[in-house]
């Protein structure tokens, strides 16, 4: 799997790169996991409902391909997208979100922070509150988009919307929890995690 680092790149540039990657590989391409900040921006899933989006005053909303409701991305918070070929994995979407459940289980434990899951509701919580979102798209038996974690980020946006299509979700960061690494380290420690959990 190679791992791109893309810095803060603007949301819509980076789905339709993801696209046009997915739409370009063959049974020889190999995998890759891109690393990514976003500038603010909800983006509403295929199953969102526009009235979970409450009042997102100035900050963009852009109607993607993945699955799930509404969320937001803003700085401080780390992005992963595993572009897979699940035929070649041999794991199914359920095992991808599990794989991604428990790389942010992981790095969370690696700060001292217990992270767990929740029946019915993908993604990861620290003590009720959502703490990574997870949204993923297959076509052609490949995945793209993926997992967000917050890390430092500004919580503000989330109380604009229903997280994930549930009113009243409490979202946490691990900033909140005693966690002040840069976001560059956050990224390599969650990095190194999903390289495990998504090719062991």
């Amino acid at each position: 799997m190679i791992v791109r680092r893309l810095g803060l790149v603007a949301y819509e540039p980076t789905w339709r790169a993801m696209q046009a990657f997915n739409c370009a590989r063959n049974p020889d391409t190999g995998d890759q996991l891109w690393i990514v900040e976003h500038p603010s921006v909800y983006t509403l899933g295929l199953a969102g409902r526009p009235e979970h989006v409450l009042a997102p005053g100035n900050i963009a909303v852009v109607k993607t391909d993945r699955g799930g409701q509404v969320t937001y991305h803003g700085p401080g918070q780390v992005v992963a997208y595993p572009l897979l070929d699940l035929r070649r994995t041999g794991y199914g979407v359920k095992e991808t979100v599990r794989r991604l459940e428990q790389a942010a289980i992981d790095t969370l434990a690696g700060y001292g922070v217990t992270g767990e899951r929740r029946a019915g509701m993908p993604g990861v919580y620290v003590a009720g509150a959502k703490i990574a979102a997870i949204g993923l798209r297959v076509a052609r038996g490949c995945s793209y988009h993926g997992i967000a974690l917050n890390a430092d980020l500004d919580l503000e946006p989330f109380s604009r919307i229903d997280p994930c299509g549930y009113p009243g979700l409490a979202s946490t960061r691990l900033a909140d929890h005693g966690v002040n690494d840069k976001i560059s380290v956050v990224q390599e420690r969650f990095e190194r995690s999903l390289f495990r959990c998504l090719t062991t």
